[in-house]
């Protein structure tokens, strides 16, 4: 049976669209004098509100499902999936933060121009904008799409076309602020939503835990198995139990050794990129960029999860006979059961809000590439305005064009989806290898515009080889290369084998192109040929700097969940380790700004 709104719930979900719309209205649309403006704010966004938004961003209407889905199959570290990511994400807030803010490029395909010489440097900036900020794009707006429309299918008992109706008006909400606004109206707006999104599932959390279903902690605990509860999965074999994450030896390092810096993936770039790359150039200094990074990597993988995984348990315990397919659903169907009159409204608008608030970026987001990097630079024919001010006009105009132009594919795009798996595989497996040649192209001089269209290109290759071909094989060597995470090691392999060497057959970027970037950005690393500076021994701040990082995102990460558990004694130990990461990372900072 379908949920049924009382008139107290409609007037929730109403009462903050309108709040939505406004805010995005009000912070953004006075600001805008030019594309800058447009998409990175004027350069002026605290820390917070970076951060904030990319944490907004993040969260999806799929997110909590995704998360209920691997707590169903592998109990709570199931979530390791996506939690192997943090030393990457951690990565980027000291490696690189201060690097796309020096930059001064609008986005990281502009980079190309910056970085590279000669045609082959257009070509990336070019290809870079299409590729991500049409065709990769629209694959995610349809993938957010998707999920929202399979939460209103379900929530309401709707047929494909009445929830599309559904869809297509929140884009229209969407797409009038996200291209009135700005960066600036949208990240204002992602904070709330964000705020809101959270504390509904919080709410949720909180009411079915001590329903007389449920009955507290304590009986949820008594009601699943120690290995359901626990953090950290069975490493060594291959097979699953049913009743905690027992993963081979092969796939574990696949997760923890390669995934986090060798693939592209949206939001968790190696070396940033994409809309994170975005919000790092928006703040008002690099102090700000590291400080946004920082946020964001705790608010990301420390603070969202927990109150989605409290409901996937309680799900477990009240729907415990659903099929793998449907497990994901098991979230919904305690907010359908278990909401009193008006906070089922509230829980639909913070799903409805977490999904603005990725729609919003990925339309921003795609826009700067299509307006920057594709219409300005290559397609713009010669413009008969008079006065600066007239020109920026027109690229602020095309803005908003590009922006309705994507919001339009990408609901064509979802009609013609119908596995969110399918495009999640597609997107991860297309991207392993690349990341390697993001990371270095910041430290190693070497690399060139060639490196990155291989590193590019070769994944797509791979993956379809892959798939078409070595799928009639036998597993190499107990590991099935066409299936992740088995199949990372192939594509990262034959991808990284082929950019060096691409690499060392090409000519390297022109010499005065290496000295213009080098000046620009002062990095570290391997600059001999246009520094004279040992740029190395710095890294080692750097580095320690990460490992600290990384321990304090872990330590929160676990400290809350057990506290969340009513498991004091590694809840304090992981609290102190903690605080003492907090202490010894502020210290390193001090001493490397100095």
């Amino acid at each position: 049976m379908g949920s049924t709104l009382t008139l107290l719930d409609w007037g929730v979900i109403i009462l903050f669209l309108l709040l939505f719309v406004g805010i995005g209205l009000r912070a953004g649309r006075s600001s805008i004098q030019n594309i800058q403006d447009y998409f990175l704010g004027g350069r002026r966004l605290p820390w917070w509100l970076a951060g904030g938004s990319m944490v907004a961003t993040t969260f999806a209407a799929d997110t909590p499902l995704a998360v209920t889905e691997l707590v169903y199959k592998n109990g709570i570290a199931g979530n390791w999936l996506w939690w192997n990511a943090v030393a990457g994400g951690v990565l980027t807030v000291f490696f690189f933060a201060a690097y796309w803010h020096r930059s001064g490029v609008m986005t990281d395909a502009e980079l190309a121009e910056l970085r590279y010489s000669g045609k082959v440097a257009l070509f990336l900036r070019g290809f870079r904008a299409v590729y991500l900020g049409l065709f990769m794009n629209v694959l995610i707006i349809a993938w957010v799409n998707l999920a929202m429309l399979s939460l209103l299918k379900v929530f309401f008992d709707l047929n494909d076309t009445q929830a599309f109706l559904w869809l297509s008006v929140m884009m229209v909400m969407v797409m009038l602020y996200a291209s009135l606004s700005g960066l600036k109206g949208i990240a204002a707006t992602d904070v709330v939503q964000f705020i809101v999104a959270m504390g509904g599932c919080i709410v949720l959390a909180i009411i079915v835990l001590h329903s007389e279903s449920v009955g507290g902690m304590q009986a949820l605990k008594s009601r699943l198995s120690a290995e359901r509860l626990s953090f950290f999965p069975t490493i060594g074999s291959a097979s699953s139990s049913g009743h905690s994450m027992s993963i081979g030896i092969g796939s574990f390092l696949a997760f923890v050794a390669v995934q986090w810096w060798a693939s592209w993936y949206p939001g968790a770039e190696p070396g940033g990129g994409g809309y994170i790359a975005q919000r790092l150039m928006s703040t008002r200094s690099e102090t700000e960029a590291v400080k946004a990074g920082l946020f964001f990597q705790i608010a990301h993988y420390a603070l969202r999860p927990w109150a989605w995984i409290v409901v996937a348990l309680c799900a477990l315990v009240l729907f415990p006979d659903l099929p793998a397919e449907q497990s994901r659903y098991g979230f919904v169907y305690v907010m359908r059961d278990f909401l009193p009159e008006g906070l089922r409204g509230l829980l639909l608008v913070a799903f409805i809000a977490a999904y603005m608030s990725t729609i919003s970026t990925q339309l921003n987001w795609g826009a700067s590439y299509l307006t920057g990097d594709l219409y300005q630079r290559l397609l713009a024919p010669p413009l008969k305005l008079s006065g600066q001010e007239s020109i920026n006009r027109h690229y602020v105009l095309v803005s908003k064009l590009f922006t309705i132009l994507l919001a339009a594919c990408g609901l064509v795009v979802t009609l013609y989806v119908e596995r969110i798996t399918a495009i999640w595989e597609f997107i991860i497996e297309c991207g392993a290898g690349l990341g390697l040649v993001l990371i270095l192209r910041w430290y190693w001089w070497r690399v060139n515009a060639w490196s990155e269209i291989t590193a590019t290109l070769v994944p797509l290759v791979v993956y379809f080889i892959a798939k078409y071909v070595l799928s009639r094989w036998n597993p190499v060597w107990g590991l099935s290369l066409q299936e992740a995470p088995h199949s990372y090691y192939l594509t990262v392999g034959v991808t990284t084998a082929a950019w060096v060497t691409v690499t060392f057959l090409t000519p390297p970027t022109d010499a005065a192109q290496l000295k213009a970037f080098y000046e620009r950005v002062q990095p570290l690393g391997w600059w001999k040929p246009i520094s004279k500076q040992d740029g190395t021994r710095p890294l080692l701040g750097l580095l320690i700097a990460w490992a600290l990082g990384v321990g304090l995102v872990y330590s929160l990460l676990f400290g809350i969940g057990y506290a969340v558990l009513l498991d004091f004694f590694p809840m304090t130990i992981s609290l102190s380790l903690a605080l003492a990461c907090g202490v010894a990372l502020s210290f390193v900072m001090k001493r490397l700004q100095k």
